[in-house]
């Protein structure tokens, strides 16, 4: 599908039951109010999925149900990145198998705090192994390693490495876009800059607020496309506050106790992580006006 038209891609929670196994009917459920709710394409086992407590047999069954589910929809982009070349590259050829996938999303080698000539050699390698189109994810926070701009645009050339899910600030993304060919895809990582990144060119946002506030999103990417620009502004300034209201511990707790408060039931978080206390939960629905 064409991943172009994908402004604001959710980047997918993984529902548990209460047990703590992977629920598909949850899942169904998930899927289906996300799509119904702004979201135009989907990140399945990124960091919001909780990717690195998911065992290697959950992963591909959960892109196969996510594929079917999906059902043609919206695009599904699936993560297959780790800190091992080696293990990226048999794990994207095992997704590569799984048919409906529309792109695999690789963050940038974490622990091993690769230089940027060693993360040039990794997307390459990966992308030289997959006919999959490749984003690519960098993630600084997480990783405690930072792509260059100049790498992600170096990268841009290798014919499969389709775009970047950049979280490295708007300067970034702003050079980036310019740097690179048109039809090369720049998504900001983080919800906060949805707005300023969309109005400097980005394709849209890779997003964990579209959960639940996935229709503002919308409309805002609506008004700005429609030159209503002080509307579109005014959305920014009262979405922001609820976004980082989503990010007040570490994600994705926050957003599975605000999709459980609506009634999307997607369970709890794994070890390491923790569930919000009765007072950030508190906060959180404070904050969004619920």
């Amino acid at each position: 599908m064409d991943l172009k038209k994908a402004r604001i891609i959710t980047a997918m929670t993984t529902p548990f039951d209460d047990q703590g196994a992977v629920d598909y009917g949850r899942l169904e459920k998930l899927i289906n109010y996300l799509l119904e709710n702004g979201t135009e394409g989907l990140v399945v086992g990124g960091t919001t999925g909780e990717s690195p407590t998911l065992t290697h047999n959950e992963k591909l069954e959960l892109y196969q149900k996510t594929i079917e589910l999906v059902a043609g929809r919206v695009p599904v982009i699936a993560g297959t990145g780790s800190f091992n070349t080696a293990e990226t590259i048999a794990f994207t050829k095992e997704v590569e198998a799984i048919s409906g996938i529309d792109a695999a999303l690789v963050v940038a080698p974490y622990y091993s705090k690769p230089n940027q000539a060693g993360l040039y050699a990794h997307f390459e390698a990966v992308a030289n192994s997959t006919t999959l189109p490749i984003i690519i994810y960098n993630v600084p926070g997480r990783t405690s390693v930072s792509i260059d701009p100049k790498t992600t645009i170096k990268l841009s050339a290798i014919k499969n490495i389709i775009g970047v899910k950049e979280c490295l600030g708007l300067d970034a993304v702003s050079e980036e876009i310019e740097q690179t060919s048109d039809d090369f895809l720049v998504y900001t990582g983080e919800d906060g800059n949805a707005f300023p990144a969309k109005c400097i060119g980005a394709t849209g946002v890779i997003s964990v607020a579209s959960h639940v506030l996935g229709n503002d999103m919308v409309k805002m990417y609506n008004c700005l496309e429609a030159l209503q620009m002080s509307e579109a502004a005014e959305l920014h300034r009262q979405l922001v506050p609820k976004m980082n209201s989503l990010f007040t511990v570490p994600s994705p707790a926050p957003v599975k106790f605000a999709l459980n408060h609506l009634g999307i039931e997607v369970g709890g978080v794994r070890l390491p992580l923790v569930a919000c206390t009765k007072e950030e939960e508190e906060f959180i629905l404070t904050t969004l006006n619920w």
